[in-house]
């Protein structure tokens, strides 16, 4: 029984998690309307507010289809905005490899 719920919980979150925001579908087509200063503090913000419960992650070691779902699920946790988690995704999105 633990095993089912704990099946279940976890295919809800993924679901979630997957689910693309409206604020970020500009971001999921490619484009940034963020400006050089707004994504200078996504990643003030990427590295105080996410590094504060975890190891940050490398920016390359997703996709930014990838990152969509992992900001969805990562920005409430870090209570984030709807605008500070643009910011935040057009930074990561702006890293190259």
């Amino acid at each position: 029984m633990k095993k089912i719920i704990a099946a279940a919980s976890f295919t809800g979150i993924l679901l979630v998690s997957c689910t693309p925001k409206a604020s970020t579908s500009a971001a999921t087509a490619g484009t940034s309307t963020s400006t050089a200063e707004e994504i200078a503090q996504g990643k003030t913000i990427f590295e105080n507010s996410c590094g504060k419960c975890h190891k940050l992650p490398d920016p390359t070691s997703h996709n930014s289809v990838q990152w969509v779902g992992i900001m969805n699920a990562m920005a409430p946790k870090a209570k984030l905005t709807d605008e500070q988690h643009k910011w935040v995704y057009d930074y990561i999105v702006s890293v190259k490899k």
